[in-house]
Parts: C-alpha cells; structure tokens; sequence
C-alpha cells in the first residue's frame, strides 16, 4: 500500500514538472508584425520588437497661416481649399518643394494668397525650383516634371494670389479693391494703398502649373495673381503653364518682374490693369489651342493715380497655331513695349482700341490709340516676325467693331496707327527674349517652346 502512494505522488510530480516546462515554452511575442515573432508563443512576455515606423512625406494644409511658417523639400504640401498667409506672417518655402492644390471649385478652389502686410519668400534654384501644381500631378519630390498631365490639362486647382499695399486705380476713384474670386466680406482679399515701395517677399525660380479652378461664373483664378503689389517685393524666373485664366494679372502695383514665362494659357498671357507702373522684362508668351491675348493691357480704371506707366520689355510672343493675337492694347493703356518680337500671326499681331464720344461725327475721346498717336502709349524696335508688311498685323477696334474694316470711324485710323507702329518696326536677330533663360522650365525641358 505504501509502495502504491509513493508511486501516485511521483506521477504527480511528474506531470506537474511537465506541465510547467510546458508553459515556459509557450511564453515568447504573440504579434505577428513584430521582428521577433515566435509563432509557437502562447502567451505574450513583452519581448515584441517593431522597425521604426516611416514618417510621413505629405502635409495637409488648410485655414490661415499667422506665424513664420517653413515648408520644406522633404515634404510635399497639399493645399486643401484656400491656404491664406495673413497677420504679418511669412511664409517661407524652400528651394526644391512641391505644392500640390486639392480639386475644388468655387468657395472650395484650392489657393494660397499672401494677404497684405504679410509675406512670402519662395526661392528656388534652376535645379531645384518650386513648383505649384495639382493633385493629380504625379511628380515627386526631387523631380521637376511628373509624366501624366501635359499643357492641355488646366484647371485642375486654383493659384497663388499676393496682396501688397502699393498704388492702384481702381473704378471710382478707389484707391484699394478686392480682389477677384475673394467675398468682400473675408478682408483678406483687400489690395492697394499708397506704399509703392511695399514688399510682399521674394518669388524665384517657381513653376506654377495647371491653375486657373472656376470660381465663379466665368472667373477663374489666374496662375500668379497681383494685386498692388510694391517694387519691395522681388520676382524673377516664374513659369505659368497651362492655366485656364491668365498666366500673370497685375491690378495696379509696381513691382518689377524678370524673366518669366507664360505657356498654354486659357485667356491671356500677360495681363495688365488698373495703370500697373512697374517692368517686366525678358519675357516669353507661348499661344496654344484656345488662347486669347498673349497681352491684354489696360490702363487707370479710376481718377487716382492715373500718372503711372507700364514697360514691357525684351520678349517673344509666339503663337503656335496662329489663334489668338499678339497684344490687345485698350481702355486708354498707357505705357512702353520695346524689343518685342511676335511670331507666327497671319494678321491681329497688335490690336488697338478706339473710342468715340460721337459715333456719327467718329469724335475721338482718349483712349489706347489716342494715346498711341500722342506718343503715351509707344511700341518701338519691335519686330513682327516672317512679315512682309504691317498691313493686317495692326488692327484699330472699337467695343462694337473687333476689326476696323466694319467700321467707318476706325477705317481712317488705321493708316495712321499702321504707319506709326510700322515706323518703329526693325528686324534683328537680338530681338526678343533670352530663351536660354527658360531652360528650368516645363515647358523648356518637355520641348514646347
């Protein structure tokens, strides 16, 4: 009997020391995304060991920016409705970054807008320029052109718009306006002042690309909007492509701009308004399918600062299907367009508006032509290139009458502007812009210039 209880008590034994040697090996890390993951474990004994996890290389923005704020080129920045830089804050943006603008029209246009006292400096390098464009771009950082989208593609998101308090003729007599696809009740949108000087920051090297999202019936943001924008404020080497508006709008200002370069464009290439008094200088226009004016330039829309002029200097314009014309000149434009060289136009090279207080007596009242005749609107060492005659290249208009051969009172004009602007027409092989200034660009590097 003694044997046989001993005999229990040593079974016991063993099965207990079984099943504890048992359990020790189930003990081990159950998570099967760990590194050490024992698929035999049982029960989890804290061992688990994770990689880092991957940081992330996009960055959402929305609202209002109101601190010194850096975007930089290790991330790709999504602008996700209307992004606006306000409170005196800069928005400084390194060389090398992608900005990609959410889908969206009307109040849900995606955008950024420097507002007024605030600034931005964006500078970029040949290499590593800045670039706006799309959500559906599929570019990457580090890379200057994606491979799905081309210069037909437009609208796809809205643009850049800078604010500054420089001078500006706006309708009325108003010194200051809002600008356009901006409710007069969101004050962010207020341009124009008394400051000429004013400085908005620096924009260099920045490729803005497939804009112009409607916002409105029948206004679309334009690829770089500028709304009194002061001669402290710094722009060269800008690339608009493909944008469903205007390429470059200026609203009064007078900041100087270099070397930029408008491509695709809905409506107008270049447009100026209410008396801009600054230079843009080297300068090309590439017309494509469904283009309107390579320049639409206007003059004072008020009775305040009526006295500055525009100089646009050193470019090519250049049509690639002949639609379209090369410089629609009206609303009693003011200002000096020199070394200019337009290219392939069967006619409408240069339009000029008239205007007649008297339609029955044709009595002139001030306008861009009258201003071309009394030397305050001048177009000189021009060239209308592959031309034989200026016959056709120069067109006198009324609001009524877009070519003056309908009209009886522009008829007699026409001569007299033909041979005032086919005086200062030369032809030399200097003329026009330095286009090796472009080879950074889209447009340049997938061969559409």
């Amino acid at each position: 009997m003694k044997n046989l209880i001993l005999s229990k008590i040593g079974i016991l034994i063993l099965v207990v020391g079984t099943i504890t040697l048992s359990s020790c090996k189930k003990k081990g890390c159950t998570d099967p995304l760990a590194n050490n993951y024992n698929e035999k474990a049982k029960k989890d004994d804290g061992s688990c060991t994770f990689d880092p996890e991957e940081p992330s290389t996009e960055e959402r923005v929305s609202g209002t920016i109101t601190a010194n704020t850096t975007w930089t080129a290790n991330m790709t920045y999504i602008l996700d409705g209307k992004v606006v830089v306000d409170g005196g804050a800069t928005l400084t943006i390194e060389a090398g970054t992608i900005i990609k603008g959410e889908q969206g029209t009307g109040t849900n246009a995606s955008a950024l807008i420097v507002a007024r006292g605030s600034k931005i400096n964006a500078v970029g390098t040949s290499s590593a320029p800045i670039i706006f464009t799309t959500v559906l771009d599929n570019i990457e950082m580090g890379q200057t052109s994606g491979t799905n989208l081309d210069e037909n593609d437009r609208g796809k998101w809205g643009g850049v718009i800078v604010l500054g308090y420089a001078k500006v003729s706006d309708a009325n007599g108003d010194t200051e306006g809002q600008i356009e696809g901006i409710p007069a009740t969101d004050t962010y949108g207020t341009y124009g002042g008394s400051n000429d000087a004013d400085n908005s920051g620096t924009i260099s090297y920045v490729s803005i690309r497939h804009g112009g999202a409607l916002i409105g019936a029948g206004n679309e943001i334009n690829g770089l909007t500028l709304g009194g924008v002061g001669t402290g404020t710094t722009i060269s080497n800008i690339e608009v492509l493909a944008n469903v508006d205007d390429g470059i709008e200026f609203f009064g200002g007078s900041v100087n701009v270099s070397n930029a370069l408008v491509s695709y464009q809905g409506d107008d290439g270049i447009d100026i308004d209410q008396n801009y008094s600054g230079t843009v200088n080297n300068f090309m226009v590439v017309h494509g399918v469904d283009t309107d004016e390579a320049l639409e330039i206007d003059g004072p829309e008020g009775s305040t600062y009526t006295t500055g002029s525009f100089t646009l200097s050193n470019g090519t314009i250049k049509s690639s299907d002949g639609i379209g014309s090369g410089a629609d000149l009206k609303s009693a434009a003011q200002g000096d367009l020199t070394n200019i060289s337009w290219e392939g136009y069967s006619s409408n090279s240069i339009k000029f508006r008239a205007s007649f207080s008297d339609t029955v007596n044709c009595t002139d009242k001030t306008d861009s032509y009258t201003n071309l005749i009394a030397g305050v609107l001048n177009v000189t060492s021009c060239e209308i290139a592959g031309s034989a005659t200026i016959v056709d290249q120069v067109d006198v208009y009324t609001k009524s009458y877009i070519d003056s051969g309908n009209d009886i009172c522009t008829d007699p004009l026409e001569a007299t502007a033909e041979s005032t602007v086919g005086a200062t027409i030369v032809s030399a092989a200097t003329i026009g812009a330095t286009v090796s200034s472009f080879s950074w660009t889209w447009s340049s590097i997938n061969g559409k210039l």
